[in-house]
């Protein structure tokens, strides 16, 4: 699974435009920054290619927090 991290990302939404599932949406709460939708999301790990802060990551289903 993949996740955003929130201290890294700038809210530039460039894995939103780049995710061919729609997996990624802009977080209401924290300032525009992204969070991925595990339910939607396809793993293909586009997202994490495309990220010039290196923000989004991979981890392991049981590190469930996203940051």
């Amino acid at each position: 699974m993949f996740v955003v991290d929130k201290e890294k990302c700038n809210g530039c939404q460039n894995c939103m435009d780049c995710c061919p599932c729609g997996a990624i949406r802009e977080d209401d709460n924290n300032e525009g920054k992204c969070v991925i939708d595990c339910d939607l999301c396809a793993e293909c790990g586009a997202c994490e290619a495309e990220c010039p802060f290196e923000a989004i990551k991979e981890v392991d289903e049981s590190e469930t927090e996203q940051k």
